[in-house]
């Protein structure tokens, strides 16, 4: 059996830039893709905490260090600047693969700087 499960999420990202005229995509800080293991040209699913829309695209590398959430062409239609998104990428996994899964949870602060990668829930002091 297979099961498709959340690979990687970028929690409450702000938006720094809408770009209607440019072709498509989400531009997002390199840093960040890394952080979440999200690669070039990935799909992704961006949910809008903000105002409810939900989408899809595919993200391509913004500058290191920037901070750069950029929702470009039509989807700049459903995010503002300064609005805030949860990224999310999905992957198949096999019963093998299960044994040994670990999402890639990445949350920011309000410029978009890592402030940790780990679980949703902080583990509890033993």
């Amino acid at each position: 059996m297979q099961r498709t499960l959340l690979k990687s999420k970028l929690h409450r990202v702000h938006v720094t830039a809408a770009e209607l005229e440019y072709e498509g995509s989400c531009a997002i800080d390199e840093s960040l893709l890394e952080a979440a293991d999200i690669r070039e040209y990935e799909q992704i699913q961006i949910y809008n905490v903000s105002n409810g829309e939900r989408f899809t695209t595919y993200a391509i590398r913004g500058e290191r260090g920037s901070g750069m959430i950029s929702v470009n062409g039509a989807a700049a239609h459903k995010a503002a600047v300064g609005d805030v998104l949860i990224i999310a990428t999905y992957a198949v996994y096999n019963e093998i693969e299960l044994a040994r899964y670990q999402p890639r949870l990445v949350y920011v602060d309000e410029q978009n700087r890592i402030k940790r990668i780990g679980s949703e829930i902080p583990a509890q002091a033993a």
